[in-house]
């Protein structure tokens, strides 16, 4: 059932929200081989119960928010494993179902730990690709076909109960466009963000300080922002927004490895590093003051960190 209070309302109170952290990291730690196009969307098939799992570890270390499992499940990723459409759509339903029985199974143990709010997970066009493309955003189509890719999926979240649309690692403005006409017509709140090139613009060379002036003033874009990137872009991207939008921000970047889509392997950016906050617990405070209302973790994050971002923000 999905949560009686609104992003948006939660958003304009004094607490921050947390969201939870990287669900492929946690279950690869579970012994997933997520070496797969449809990468975690591969256990929707497999082991499902992993993914509830997960869901409720991050509830259990403070998060407000679970992401569901539906970034990389698509009907084309799908088809290619031979899943019609009717049953492609029935397994992002049951991403939302997972997530949303997690929270129950949480809240009967701990009543008091409300709001708490599933969002759906609409990975860009990229993410499908599995060729890293969600980190350049190089790949052209119609707004027809965003609207065909997208679309499906965004149904069967919303009639599946998420209580907002998450539009993840977006790279390409024509994307974002795309997607703000779409998720109009579904009546629930939605958070953008987007992959970086650097602290000033999205993969695809888009300045943020359009991707803001596209967002604000949206009724329904709840919080706008960046994930899956480098703690050390954080803060200037938070910044260039601030200057254009008046919106809550959104921030839940990767580790701060960086990610071969080639290899599929995380290796250490060193130079990134070197100038790069510690950790994400440590930088949180410095985002919050930039207007970031929704903090988490991407890749290679865990509940630990997770746990430290609550016990900051006062949920844990």
């Amino acid at each position: 059932m999905p949560s009686n209070a609104p992003l948006s309302s939660l958003l304009s109170q004094e607490s921050p929200l947390v969201s939870d952290g990287a669900l492929a990291t946690e279950l690869e730690a579970r012994g997933c081989n997520l070496a797969d196009p449809l990468w975690s969307a591969k256990v929707l098939l497999e082991q499902p119960d992993l993914i509830r799992d997960v869901h409720r570890d991050y509830f259990a270390a403070g998060a407000n928010i679970a992401t569901t499992a539906s970034y990389q499940a698509t009907p084309q990723g799908f088809a290619a494993r031979g899943i019609g459409g009717r049953e492609a759509l029935e397994l992002v339903a049951l991403s939302v179902q997972l997530a949303a029985e997690a929270r129950q199974e949480h809240l009967a143990g701990h009543p008091d730990a409300g709001p708490l709010l599933v969002a759906g997970s609409v990975g860009p066009y990229g993410a499908y690709l599995a060729d890293g493309s969600e980190y350049r955003g190089d790949y052209v189509l119609s707004p027809a076909e965003f609207r065909d890719f997208h679309g499906p999926r965004m149904a069967a979240l919303v009639n599946a109960g998420v209580d907002l649309l998450a539009f993840e690692t977006l790279p390409s403005f024509a994307e974002a466009e795309a997607l703000l006409s779409l998720s109009r017509e579904r009546g629930v709140d939605t958070w953008f963000s987007f992959s970086l090139r650097d602290g000033g613009h999205i993969s695809d060379g888009t300045p943020l300080a359009d991707v803001a002036r596209l967002l604000d003033g949206q009724p329904h874009v709840a919080a706008i922002g960046v994930n899956c990137v480098p703690l050390n872009l954080v803060t200037p991207a938070l910044a260039a927004l601030r200057e254009h939008t008046d919106k809550p921000l959104v921030a839940y970047p990767n580790s701060g490895e960086t990610y071969d889509p080639g290899t599929k392997t995380w290796s250490q950016d060193l130079t990134a590093a070197a100038g790069a906050p510690a950790s994400l617990g440590s930088a949180a405070p410095e985002w919050r003051k930039l207007g970031a209302r929704i903090v988490g973790g991407c890749c290679r994050t865990t509940p630990r960190d997770i746990a430290v971002l609550a016990r900051r923000a006062g949920n844990a």
